[in-house]
């Protein structure tokens, strides 16, 4: 399945849905392609959606494999940014933060300190609730990603 321009793609397995209604407005505004990719277990309706199996990372791996240099990728997982902004494509999260190659290791590092912590029988936070500001950041930095 490939494309050549363009295209907007969602590691749709967590993304709220007012971050998918956003990402699908965008892209009949502008006519830009929408791919998304899920495990088999979530029901996700868009036109080109991707469905892949429920093993760890198939999501991501599938992401990646679809992703070409100028994409923009809306993830949460950090990892899977730096995978993308490797290829060259633009990484955003569903809050509206813009991954940077330079700020990734950081990102990366702090993943890999929580995961310690909780294997070591720590507890972490989880995810803050989700608000209204959310859905505006991401709208925000989904149109600058878009302009550049």
């Amino acid at each position: 399945m490939g494309w050549c321009r363009l295209k907007i793609i969602v590691d749709a397995d967590a993304t709220p849905k007012n971050v998918l209604k956003i990402c699908q407005k965008a892209s009949l505004e502008l006519s830009i392609a929408l791919v998304t990719v899920a495990s088999f277990n979530h029901r996700i309706d868009t036109a080109r959606h991707v469905v892949v199996g429920n093993a760890p990372q198939e999501a991501d791996m599938e992401v990646v494999n679809l992703t070409e240099p100028g994409d923009i990728v809306v993830t949460q997982d950090w990892g899977l940014a730096a995978m993308v902004l490797g290829k060259g494509a633009k990484a955003l999260s569903p809050a509206g933060r813009v991954f940077h190659e330079d700020t990734i290791p950081f990102l990366l590092e702090e993943r890999e300190i929580k995961a310690r912590f909780r294997r070591g029988g720590g507890r972490t936070r989880g995810p803050r609730k989700r608000k209204e500001k959310d859905d505006h950041n991401f709208r925000v930095s989904l149109c600058q990603l878009l302009q550049t």
